[in-house]
């Protein structure tokens, strides 16, 4: 008799201490419940996130009243599984208790066969509040962990920092980009599964071998039986079929069965190839009886961490199928403070936008969640590798035998679960914890050491050890052996001494550069702090007005309105924005013109950024801008807003990041053209140069040969600016192009002076609708140079091109691509076009 499963719905939830039952919308959060029922504001509007603070002091209480099937009943074995508590979860079935969760990250199974009946079965779940635990759990512990992040002060506990004793989410307690929430609920499904006889209960294609010739993996079969015997057990993949016969014990047993695939397809990241994958099913029967089946869809590869000793350090990078990957993509944080809310739709927006940027890695942020299915699956389909990092982050975590065993059954849950997704490439202990602490640097990291005594400080560090040195290498390698386990981000390396440690300009490991932003270093640091692998890095801007509008007033458009500081987690973030923007941009003419403003500025830092490390390929093989994507309307470091609409600087790291790039810097005189390319083929053209006046007067051009290998990085020429003549830098700009039969295969405009300094007048813009394009496509025009100009549309979308520079006698053609909902694209629609402005007609 085969598996089946039944999903429990009709839920109600209440406070403890009210009377009424309301509907409640599961999977999902009190949150959301108390939302929907309308008895709370929405919690991202102004500030209203402030008077919310109640709710996770509350005890919460959930129920469902339900009759189980005769089909279901007849299985001999009947599991009720709840695949996501959030977090402290007393669970009853029939007035029986049944489960006492404490993590919101494992799947829980219970046996309820002997308490299910028929009809009238009520579920009953209270949920404990996760800030009585927390303080319950400080006070036993007895110092306060550092946790940087963890907002207690809005969270009305001052300096009672309680988020590292809960196996939850950390970005609950607040974020320097998002706000506090600390929720309760069922946040995934939750089902009873009947079995009879047996059942497969995980099916794991190990990757041992894996080449062009052959791919050798061998199938891991967990199966749980009710009884031994003989069995016949099949396993089958593209057209191939593998027959053996095995002894089965009572219990649990993994069964391992080798598989060798000719001339396999194989799975390839973004640019290197299609990402192939393979559905792998296995039968189990015994006689002509069917008796359990599973089936698992996974990609041939093999994803190495390559870390070798060098001339200049050691590399950091990865390699698929033996082709070395520069990593381009950014961080990925939770697409909402909510994450049940996130709809398919909303992941495929994400991973559209990822491709159509030219990414080829997103680094799952260990603050956040192990995201839901779609996410890898979408990952895998798209060959978007995945950096996954455990959920710990920029805290200390305690070390006793309770924490650690919930640490090791969450670690073996989600490594199961996700070890079949081609995609990952690598499994991260935490993030930023090694360096803030720095253990073997006396005056290094983020200055925690200090606050504790010699004895505090060791029994802090050996907790860290135990958890990311020991137990958490000890579950990746029993576990997903082909994938590679580094303990924190950043870091250099394991050594026990202070060459462990990260810096600024270290040439080991992977580094997190923020002295732009933090410590207000200009722009122009990019090009000198490269590491191997840039694994963190960014820079803050605004969304857009219409954006801006669902959560403020108008009467609330200023910096330092109270609503407008709300909307920024990074402390004088507001004000960093409008400090670099006065030493880069113009000044802005109004709120809604700085909104604008600081967009620009952000996409010029990223641009810069992201073009110093890809001009420096092989030494950098990694840039992963932080971030994609916000939880809540925020002003903030992502590249896309809370609703998915593209910030300027998406495009310019779409453009950045482009298989073959051309890239302009200037050092002192010396102008030079970099060429990048990611590509697998060798690239042969011409590189034309030409000197504008803004008004499109001709100054000078000139060309040369260019011919660049696969995947290399050079400087295809360098002029003097005594070579380019006399010109008037306010006024003039430089264009380079890489042609091949007349088609464009790369453009970059430099400067030579900041935006801030340049003669902008009314560019005179014009726009006209291709013909054939049914009015999705437009050519613009502009009598006088334009700088970024913004291309607005009525519908949501983006358009192939967008805060561009329009130089006089150069026609820009762009066409606007409508947001799906069903797919992974963007389809060419007709926008609606509502403005085509730039720079000129922000500034003063």
């Amino acid at each position: 008799m085969s598996e089946l499963k039944w999903q429990i719905s009709n839920w109600a939830f209440k406070n403890r201490d009210e009377q009424e039952w309301r509907p409640a919308f599961v999977p999902g959060c009190v949150h959301t419940d108390l939302l929907k029922n309308e008895l709370i504001p929405d919690p991202f509007v102004g500030t209203n996130e402030k008077d919310l603070q109640w709710i996770d002091k509350k005890v919460w209480e959930y129920e469902s009243v339900f009759d189980v099937s005769a089909e279901l009943l007849s299985h001999s074995r009947l599991e009720l599984v709840f695949e996501g508590l959030d977090t402290y979860a007393d669970v009853y079935l029939n007035d029986v208790s049944i489960l006492s969760a404490d993590n919101m990250f494992r799947t829980w199974t219970v046996d309820v066969k002997p308490y299910v009946r028929e009809e009238g079965n009520r579920l009953f779940i209270r949920f404990r509040s996760p800030i009585e635990e927390g303080l319950a759990r400080l006070d036993a512990y007895g110092p306060i962990l550092p946790a940087s992040n963890d907002d207690s002060v809005t969270g009305g506990l001052e300096d009672k920092k309680v988020s590292v004793f809960s196996r939850k989410a950390p970005y609950h307690y607040g974020w320097d980009w998002g706000p506090r929430f600390v929720t309760s609920g069922i946040s995934k499904p939750v089902y009873l599964r009947g079995w009879s006889g047996a059942r497969i209960s995980d099916l794991y294609i190990r990757q041992d071998e894996i080449s062009a010739a052959e791919a050798k993996v061998t199938a891991l079969l967990e199966i749980e039986s009710e009884a031994g015997g003989e069995f016949e057990l099949r396993l089958s993949t593209a057209g191939q079929e593998w027959t053996s016969q095995v002894v089965l014990e009572q219990g649990i047993q993994v069964i391992p069965v080798p598989l060798t695939i000719e001339q396999p397809k194989l799975w390839w990241s973004r640019g290197l190839g299609d990402p192939n994958l393979y559905t792998f099913t296995s039968d189990l029967s015994q006689g002509e009886t069917a008796v359990a089946t599973a089936s698992v869809t996974t990609g041939l590869r093999s994803i190495k961490l390559i870390r070798k000793p060098d001339e200049k350090g050691s590399t950091f990078y990865f390699e698929v199928n033996g082709i070395p990957v520069f990593a381009k993509g950014a961080n990925h944080i939770p697409n909402d403070s909510f994450f049940s809310e996130v709809t398919p739709e909303r992941y495929r927006h994400e991973i559209a936008s990822a491709i159509e940027s030219n990414f080829n890695m997103l680094r799952i942020w260990g603050g956040g969640i192990y995201e839901q299915d779609i996410f890898y699956e979408l990952c895998n389909e798209n060959g978007i590798l995945v950096w996954q990092d455990f959920m710990f982050a920029c805290s200390m975590y305690p070390g006793d035998e309770a924490f650690l065993s919930s640490v090791r059954a969450e670690a073996e849950d989600n490594v199961r679960h996700l070890r079949n997704h081609p995609s990952i490439a690598l499994w991260c202990g935490n993030n930023e914890i090694d360096t803030a602490w720095s253990q073997y640097v006396e005056d290094g990291g983020w200055g925690w050491k200090k606050l504790y005594t010699s004895e505090q400080r060791e029994r802090i560090w050996a907790d860290y050890e135990a958890v990311f040195h020991q137990l958490l290498p000890e579950v990746v390698e029993a576990m997903a052996p082909d994938i590679a386990y580094w303990p924190s981000s950043p870091m250099q390396s394991v050594t026990g001494n202070a060459d462990q440690h990260a810096t600024n300009n270290s040439s080991h490991g992977d580094i997190h550069y923020w002295a732009v932003w933090h410590a207000q270093e200009p722009f122009e640091q990019y090009n000198h702090n490269i590491g191997r692998f840039m694994s963190e890095y960014g820079f803050q801007s605004f969304p857009e007005y219409k954006t801006v509008r669902a959560y403020a007033e108008e009467k609330d458009m200023a910096l330092d309105s109270e609503v407008m500081l709300h909307h920024q987690k990074n402390g004088r973030g507001n004000f960093l924005i409008k400090d670099y923007a006065d030493r880069y941009m113009k000044d802005s003419k109004d709120f809604p013109s700085f909104l604008y403003i600081s967009q620009v500025l952000q996409a010029e830092a990223m641009k810069q950024a992201i073009e110093a490390h890809r001009r420096s390929m092989d030494y950098c093989m990694g840039s992963l801008y932080w971030q994609l994507n916000d939880c809540w309307p925020v002003a903030s470091w992502a590249s896309m807003d809370y609703y998915g609409r593209w910030k300027a600087a998406q495009y310019l790291i779409m453009n950045s990041f482009e298989d073959l790039l051309l890239s302009i810097d200037q050092v002192d005189n010396t102008v030079n053209f970099h060429v990048v390319s990611d590509l697998g083929e060798s690239v042969e053209g011409t590189l034309e140069w030409s000197l504008y006046t803004f008004d499109g007067e001709l100054l000078k051009q000139d060309s040369v040969a260019l011919a660049v290998s696969p995947r290399t990085a050079l400087v295809a020429l360098s002029l003097t600016t005594d070579e380019l003549g006399s010109y008037d830098p306010s006024r003039t700009v430089l264009v380079g192009r890489i042609v091949k039969a007349d088609q464009e295969l790369a453009r970059s405009e430099h400067y030579f002076v900041y935006t801030r300094q340049l003669d902008l007048i009314d560019p005179e813009i014009t726009v006209e609708a291709v013909e054939g394009s049914r009015g999705s496509a437009f050519v613009l025009t502009a009598k006088h140079l334009a700088k970024h100009v913004w291309v607005q549309a009525e519908e949501e979308g983006i358009f192939t091109d967008n805060f561009f520079d329009l130089i006089p006698g150069i026609p820009v053609t762009v066409q606007f691509k409508q947001r799906t909902a069903d797919r992974i694209e963007f389809v060419p629609a007709v926008p609606g076009l509502v403005a085509v402005q730039s720079m000129f007609n922000y500034a003063k």
